[in-house]
């Protein structure tokens, strides 16, 4: 039986060796990447091309989301885990979106986790109870019930990154780079995003990413 390889993604190194030394335990499975951010992520995915990616979601630099998309986009059959220190609906709305296979928080143990990443890659999915119950099933595909969402729900997926890099103190210049878009586009993005929220001044506009927990304080 071939070993589960996995890849390790966290802007902390000490929880980066850490967890790669505990996964490493388990004969089952194979830590073949580490990378410090979702853009590295990129990098090293294509090229140790791993079967399980276990991600932190609050990185700086570029959105885990946008990352996994364009990963996925490469090699279809990799799974991904998210791992959080907060339940946002927003972020789990997203990572749903986007074919996330796990979302745990970061409570939770590495046994715990070991089972995530054995379901996953298996073609199962792997949610906490607290995830399981606020999703519902359509057609296949997991979504986040209605009752569960937030006011930012009137936001776009888009708009909700451009919030997360702007709170951060990025210029829209540099949230452009990052998202591959063109400066005009964020500035669409940002004038709608602070029409529907009723915010026009950047410091607010950070305290309000913080408050919904879509930026870091």
């Amino acid at each position: 039986m071939e070993a589960i390889r996995i890849l390790l993604v966290d802007d902390h190194a000490i929880v980066r060796d850490a967890l790669s030394q505990q996964l490493s335990e388990f004969v089952e499975f194979e830590v073949v990447g580490k990378a410090s951010d979702a853009d590295e992520a990129m990098t090293v995915a294509f090229e140790v091309n791993p079967d399980v990616i276990v991600m932190d979601i609050d990185m700086p630099g570029m959105i885990c989301f946008d990352a996994v998309e364009r990963i996925r986009s490469r090699m279809a059959d990799v799974s991904v885990i998210f791992l959080t220190g907060s339940f946002n609906d927003h972020y789990i709305e997203r990572a749903l979106t986007i074919g996330a296979a796990g979302y745990l928080h970061k409570s939770e143990s590495v046994k715990t986790l070991a089972m995530g990443i054995r379901e996953v890659a298996a073609g199962g999915e792997f949610f906490t109870d607290e995830i399981r119950a606020r999703v519902v099933s359509k057609k296949k595909s997991l979504s986040l019930a209605e009752g569960a969402k937030m006011r930012s729900e009137t936001l776009t997926d888009r708009e909700v990154e451009v919030l997360r890099y702007l709170a951060r103190g990025l210029s829209k210049k540099e949230v452009a780079q990052l998202m591959h878009l063109s400066p005009k586009t964020i500035e669409s993005h940002s004038t709608r995003l602070m029409d529907k929220l009723d915010i026009h001044d950047r410091v607010e506009l950070a305290r309000y990413a913080i408050r919904e927990g879509l930026a870091e304080a």
